[in-house]
C-alpha cells in the first residue's frame, strides 16, 4: 500500500470520524500525507473531507476487536486522547500494521509506529496518574470546582474515578487546556464543552479551609528531608498552578475578597 499519497484528509475531530478515515484508507488502498480535523487547514496537496458515517465506524472498531485484539482497540482509543501532534496518522499507520500482522503488533516495540504509539499513550496514562492525586476542589456554593491544565485529554479517563469518590457531591472539573468540562450531579455525569470559566471568590468558609489544607501540609513535612528537586521530580511544577498547597492566598479575608469581586484568589508561590 502507498505511502505519502498527495492527499489530506479533513475529518470532524470525533473518533468515530477518525475511524471512518481509516475505512477510506483501506478503501482507496491510500495513507494520506496527514489526517486532520482543522477547518481552515491549508495546503498544496488534495485536501479529501470524510464524512462521519456511524456503520463505517462500528464496522472498522469491530475489525479492531475481532482482527488484531481488544487490547489493541484499548490502545488506539487512548491514542486519541493524547496529545500527539500527529496522533491521527499514527493510529492509521498502526492498524495497518494490525491488520497484517494480527495481535502479534502489540509486542512490535522495534517498530517506529508502534514505539511512537506507546510513548504516547505512557505519557497519557502517567499524566493521568498524577492527577488523580493532583486535583484540589474549591467549593463554590455548595459546588465543588477543579481547575486543571493537562496536556492529554484525561478527563474521559479521570470520569469513573471521580464520580465513584464523590457520588453524593455537586462538582465539575474544568479542563482548561481542552476546554471542556465533567460536570456531575449524583448519579448524573457529562462531559461538555466549555470555552471559558470565570470563578468568583472564594469565601470566608472555603478560605479557612484553603489556609488549614496548607497548615497540614506545612505541618506533615520533615524539615531534615526537604528535597524540592526530588519533589519536583515526583510532583513537575507545571501543576502547581492550581495546587492549593503551593498557592499564596489572596486575599486573606472575606471583605477584601468583595471589594476585589471575581478577581483570582490564588496566586502562585515562586
Amino acid at each position: 500500500m502507498p505511502y505519502g499519497t498527495n492527499v489530506i484528509y479533513r475529518y470532524d475531530g470525533t473518533f468515530d470520524g477518525l475511524m471512518c478515515c481509516v475505512f477510506e484508507s483501506f478503501e482507496k488502498r491510500e495513507i494520506p500525507e496527514e489526517i486532520t480535523a482543522s477547518p481552515e487547514q491549508m495546503s498544496f496537496y488534495e485536501i479529501k473531507d470524510i464524512l462521519t458515517d456511524y456503520e463505517k465506524a462500528a464496522r472498522v472498531s469491530k475489525g479492531i476487536r475481532e482482527k488484531i485484539s481488544k487490547s489493541a482497540y484499548e490502545t488506539v482509543c487512548k491514542a486519541f486522547l493524547t496529545c500527539h501532534e500527529q496522533k491521527e496518522l499514527l493510529i492509521l499507520k498502526f492498524l495497518h500494521l494490525g491488520f497484517k500482522y494480527g495481535k502479534s503488533v502489540m509486542n512490535m516495540l522495534a517498530d517506529d509506529t508502534v514505539n511512537e504509539l506507546f510513548k504516547a499513550v505512557r505519557h497519557l496514562e502517567r499524566e493521568l496518574h498524577l492527577f488523580l492525586g493532583f486535583v484540589r476542589f474549591s467549593s463554590y456554593d455548595g459546588v465543588l470546582v477543579s481547575v486543571i491544565e493537562p496536556k492529554n485529554i484525561i478527563l474521559p479517563l479521570m470520569k469513573n474515578h471521580f464520580c465513584n469518590r464523590l457520588p453524593q457531591e455537586t462538582f465539575m472539573i474544568f479542563d482548561k487546556t481542552n476546554r471542556m468540562a465533567l460536570v456531575y450531579r449524583p448519579y448524573e455525569a457529562q462531559i461538555i464543552p466549555v470555552e471559558e470559566l470565570s470563578l468568583p471568590c472564594a469565601n470566608e468558609e472555603e478560605l479557612h479551609y484553603r489556609r488549614l489544607w496548607k497548615k497540614f501540609y506545612d505541618t506533615i513535612g520533615i524539615k531534615e528531608r526537604y528535597n524540592p528537586k526530588c519533589r519536583m521530580t515526583m510532583m513537575p511544577k507545571r501543576y502547581w498552578k492550581h495546587m492549593t498547597e503551593f498557592a499564596e492566598l489572596f486575599p486573606q479575608n472575606w471583605e477584601e475578597c468583595k471589594k476585589l469581586g471575581s478577581a483570582p484568589d490564588l496566586k502562585l508561590i515562586e
